[in-house]
This record gives C-alpha cells, sequence and structure tokens, in this order.
C-alpha cells in the first residue's frame, strides 16, 4: 500500500502570467535538486478546464524505503511552500492521505522530525536489513 502526499490551491482567480513563471521557475528548481533520481519529485497535474477555481493540484507517491522518506517529505513540502507564498489569496489544501500538514506562517508546511538527522539515520539504518 502506498502513501502520497497531495497538494492544490483554489482561487476565484486564475494564476497571472508571473504568478505562471513563479510556478514553472519554483518546480524547475524542485525537481532539479531533488535527491533520489529513482523517487517520485513534485507533480503538478494538468489544469482541469471544468473546474477553473483550482488553480494547483498535484501529488508524490512517497517513498517504500524509509530511509528516504523523510528527506522526500522535506523537499516536496518546501517546493509547496514556495508554492503558496508566490500564489496570494489562495486557498490552499496538503495532505498525506488523511493527515492535513497545517501551514505555519514562519515555517510554511512541514511534519515532526522531517529534519531530524537523527532520526532519519535511524530510518536508514532500519532499511539496511532490507
Amino acid at each position: 500500500m502506498s502513501v502520497s502526499l497531495y497538494y492544490s490551491a483554489h482561487r476565484a482567480t486564475p494564476l497571472t502570467e508571473t504568478e505562471s513563471a513563479s510556478v514553472a521557475r519554483a518546480v524547475a528548481a524542485h525537481r532539479a535538486s531533488f535527491p533520489y533520481e529513482d523517487e517520485e519529485s513534485l507533480y503538478l497535474y494538468d489544469q482541469d478546464a471544468d473546474e477553473p477555481e483550482s488553480i494547483i493540484n498535484g501529488s508524490t507517491k512517497m517513498p517504500f524505503n524509509p530511509g528516504r522518506l523523510m528527506p522526500v517529505i522535506a523537499h516536496v513540502l518546501d517546493a509547496v511552500t514556495e508554492l503558496r507564498r508566490a500564489i496570494p489569496g489562495a486557498e490552499w489544501r496538503v495532505h498525506m492521505d488523511d493527515l492535513d500538514v497545517a501551514w505555519d506562517e514562519v515555517e510554511g508546511y512541514s511534519l515532526p522530525g522531517m529534519r531530524d538527522a537523527d532520526l532519519i539515520a535511524e530510518l536508514e539504518a532500519a532499511h539496511e536489513g532490507y
């Protein structure tokens, strides 16, 4: 069974050209800096013409390797944080299956432990036995 991180933004007005360019730059930068070639990174769906208020929709499947889980979560949530900051006035929803990821004005999107080096090392060590 796989777990995915989902992200979406809704607003009555479509993205401006400037916002679209900011989104494209952020997506390109985060994909280029993603640490794992064989894992899924930030992925935005094509815009649905039937839902004009839905301006951003995407998801990322989480890795099965527990040692990669936290770095992938951190990388993708950092990207979604950058997207949110580039698109004012939108209503965002970010969640990992049934778990909502809270927004913090200073930190952006984050989950407990996602940058904890000891936890990441422990998860990597646990995976070595597989």
